[in-house]
């Protein structure tokens, strides 16, 4: 029936619209492009922080004993913050003086962009003044928590962290003679962090309160409209993502919290408190600075005087990387979350990674083999629909001298043409099943590419070296409508073009010559849409056309 044709091009015309506003009212900046790393470098890497997070994991035990050390020396303003750098196989960390916080984790696997000098990805931005992993008493004046100095018995400026765990500890004693103590343990080739905190009452006084540690960061000055960036957590055995501009609407949450903090499109600072039923954390957003506080606040303690109580956390400041994050405990790889479609998304990360790391460890040739895994999953239905258009085709005379006879009377012509149908037995329906069933593999395959950390920077052949990025070849200082930086000849998304409309022409043309023109723009304005999307997505549709051309010439030659 000509009105189901009609129909799906609609659809699709809805899916178009709402791709163009994602990529061209976003206007992300896309980094320039160069070559990075090869793949088997990648590949060592890759394997390397497995082997990290495996031994993060079965070394993850209970702090060493406490050490109750008695902190009466008097500040000296005099004196600058120190800092002190700690340096591991997979970061370079510093921690200040100033409130004992992490200041800077420079990440060595990852940079910032796409090159070889590019600086190292810096989890930390410079923004962000007073740095991370801050801690008080909910009931405390802040004044007199904020830009303490605490000491350090540490003599040295740089602490390495070789094949055993390194702990380094931090002290501060506030007017009332409470003694604040954090203790930072850096596991090896791990990208988890312990943080103790030691609160010890010396004020003569009993205290209960509650401790809140905040991890502090920027949000994306550009954020991405289809990958969520920004506050979240995963309470009550949910994921929680929190768009900034709702934050004045609801900013606290409490249950049963397993971690929360800050992400982007491909990292996170989160902060992981002991297992309690009864922990929340609180957001504030402050628009001057761009930042948002995410507060993990625990439940209150009374600590009587000369006592002291431990507050146990564990940071986590890396990737988010399926195959670190699922060899640690507390559920942080439900960090990894591609939407509505998580459910296809994430068997198709596992299949690329387990083809890149078994077969060939190129991540392009992941995503044809893939691909071509998808078809001949949907191969039997391609070959129904494409007999029907066959069908069609072979009607379309007939239909034609119902449309010229019946021209006049609408409703007349309809009946006839759904005779003619019942007549050969053609299903008018079947020839638009593919499309409709490969819109949420589109989508999911889609998040899964976009927001995959494997891809960044990834390498295929030639000029396509980054496949999260659009492909260009040569590059002009020239801005190109409706393209997004960098400007250049997107040579894979013209020939993803061409197949579309060469599959275009291989089906049965509407009857109706307004619906025949509408149909034969749509692989232009796909053409237009694809320049912006990563290069991996445009090779995954465009060896899905090849394939379906390639069967549907076949279908059509043997039907005919």
């Amino acid at each position: 029936m000509e009105q189901w044709r009609l129909f799906l091009a609609i659809v699709l015309s809805i899916f178009v619209f709402f791709l163009w506003e994602i990529f061209f009212a976003s206007h992300q900046q896309v980094p320039p492009q160069a070559p990075d790393k090869t793949a088997e470098t990648r590949k060592a890497v890759d394997q390397s922080e497995r082997r990290a997070a495996d031994r993060a994991t079965s070394e993850k035990k209970e702090p060493p004993a406490q050490r109750v050390r008695a902190i009466d020396e008097p500040e000296r303003p005099d004196r600058s913050f120190k800092s002190v750098t700690i340096q591991s196989s997979l970061y370079t960390a510093k921690i200040s003086e100033k409130d004992a916080a992490l200041t800077s984790f420079l990440l060595h696997n990852y940079r910032r962009d796409n090159g070889p000098e590019a600086p190292r990805q810096q989890l930390i931005p410079e923004g962000n003044k007073r740095g991370t992993a801050l801690v008080r008493l909910s009931s405390a004046d802040p004044d007199k928590w904020e830009n303490a100095r605490f000491t350090t018995g540490y003599e040295g400026d740089i602490l390495k962290v070789g094949d055993s765990e390194r702990s380094i500890s931090f002290f501060w004693k506030s007017p009332e003679g409470i003694i604040i103590e954090k203790r930072y343990t850096f596991p090896p080739e791990s990208y988890l962090v312990q943080l103790d905190v030691v609160v010890k009452n010396r004020s003569g006084q009993p205290i209960d309160d509650h401790m809140v540690l905040t991890m502090l960061n920027s949000i994306p000055e550009e954020r991405s409209r289809f990958a969520f960036e920004g506050p979240f957590a995963y309470i009550n055995g949910e994921l929680e993502e929190i768009d900034i501009d709702d934050i004045g609407e609801k900013s606290e949450y409490s249950g049963k919290l397993e971690w929360t903090g800050m992400c982007d499109r491909y990292f996170m600072t989160v902060v992981v408190p002991e297992n309690d039923d009864t922990s929340r954390f609180k957001l504030a957003h402050h628009p001057q600075t761009n930042m948002v506080a995410v507060n993990c606040i625990q439940p209150a303690r009374k600590i009587s005087s000369d006592m002291q109580e431990v507050h146990h956390f564990s940071l986590y400041l890396g990737p988010k990387r399926m195959s670190v994050l699922r060899h640690y405990d507390d559920n942080l790889q439900k960090a990894v979350n591609f939407g509505f479609f998580d459910i296809i998304a994430k068997p198709c990360l596992w299949l690329m990674n387990f083809i890149h790391d078994h077969f060939i460890a190129n991540y392009g040739v992941a995503i044809i083999l893939l691909t071509i895994l998808f078809k001949i999953i949907f191969w039997p239905l391609g070959t129904k629909s494409y007999k029907s258009m066959a069908e069609m085709k072979k009607l379309q005379p007939l239909m034609s001298d119902i449309r010229k006879k019946y021209k006049d009377d609408k409703k007349k012509m309809n009946e006839e043409i759904m005779r003619l149908y019942k007549t050969y037995k053609v299903n008018p329906m079947s020839g638009c099943l593919p499309m409709v069933v490969q819109i949420p593999v589109f989508i999911a395959f889609y998040r899964m590419l976009y927001e995959a950390i494997e891809l960044r920077h990834a390498p295929f052949i030639l000029w396509i070296n980054d496949l999260s990025a659009p492909d260009r070849l040569f590059r002009f200082d020239v801005t190109i409508p409706l393209m997004l930086p960098p400007y250049g000849i997107p040579v894979l998304t013209i020939i993803m073009g061409a197949t579309m409309f060469l599959q275009q022409k291989l089906s049965p043309p509407p009857g109706d010559p307004s619906q025949a023109k509408f149909m034969m723009m749509m692989p232009l304005v796909f053409t237009f849409i694809f320049i912006n999307f990563p290069s991996g997505l445009v090779l995954y549709w465009l060896v899905n056309n090849v394939i379906s051309i390639a069967q549907q010439y076949y279908i059509t030659k043997k039907t005919v």
